[in-house]
């Protein structure tokens, strides 16, 4: 996946160079939003991550533009505004989707691979993992055809295990990518335990397995 990320915000784009790169995801940079569009028209994207609010030309503008001139780019607008008629002038400008600040890294990966799979014709809302289904579109999971009851956090923690197995996912990754630096003490045990009770519990088949002293990974009873 090649990406273009126009962000002003040099901490926040830092971050998401080093969470892509395990991903082996090419990224390109602007710091405001006429180099943006340069790039964007001068180059070859798989997917436009455009921030609203850049120095010298809107993300709006950037959006509106690009369409104007025929390039449909997926285009994932990102922002701190969260208010209806911002997201609706998004939409209105040509975006594909909208992710309101703060995210987890987990769900912009998603976002953005779902933009890139849909834009090259693939069926791309639905990760499945053994009898485990999760749909993109509209953060539900399955065991089979059973809907999971799950919060919003259980939710992301799902999507982390889900988009990296059958890889085992360390206790550090998943804190990162689910609170960032805002976890507590002891909070990530806790959460993984009202995840099994959804997902596991009910079930003849354990998803959720332990590594012991590494972190956790989701994926059939297959030797760790």
């Amino acid at each position: 996946m090649i990406v273009l990320m126009i962000e002003d915000d040099k901490v926040l784009a830092s971050a998401l160079s080093d969470y892509f790169e395990l991903d082996d995801i090419e990224l390109d940079f602007a710091y405001n939003g006429e180099s943006g569009l340069k790039l964007a028209t001068e180059n070859s994207y798989d997917v436009i991550l455009l921030d609203i609010m850049l120095p010298k030309l809107s993300g709006y503008s950037v959006c509106k533009t690009l369409r104007e001139r025929g390039i449909s780019t997926p285009i994932l607008m990102m922002t701190a505004r969260d208010a209806l008629d911002d997201k609706l002038e998004g939409f209105d400008a040509g975006t594909d989707d909208y992710i309101t600040k703060p995210f987890a890294m987990a769900e912009l990966y998603a976002r953005l691979n779902a933009l890139v799979k849909r834009s090259k014709g693939q069926v791309s809302s639905r990760l499945q993992i053994e009898d485990l289904t999760l749909d993109l579109d509209k953060h539900q999971a399955y065991r089979g055809k059973i809907p999971l009851a799950l919060s919003p956090l259980s939710w992301k923690l799902l999507l982390v295990l889900a988009q990296h197995s059958p890889s085992i996912v360390t206790k550090e990754a998943l804190e990162q990518e689910v609170w960032g630096e805002e976890i507590s003490a002891n909070n990530l045990k806790v959460q993984i335990h009202k995840l099994r009770q959804s997902v596991d519990k009910p079930f003849a088949q354990t998803l959720i397995q332990s590594v012991p002293k590494v972190g956790f990974v989701l994926r059939g009873h297959h030797p760790c």
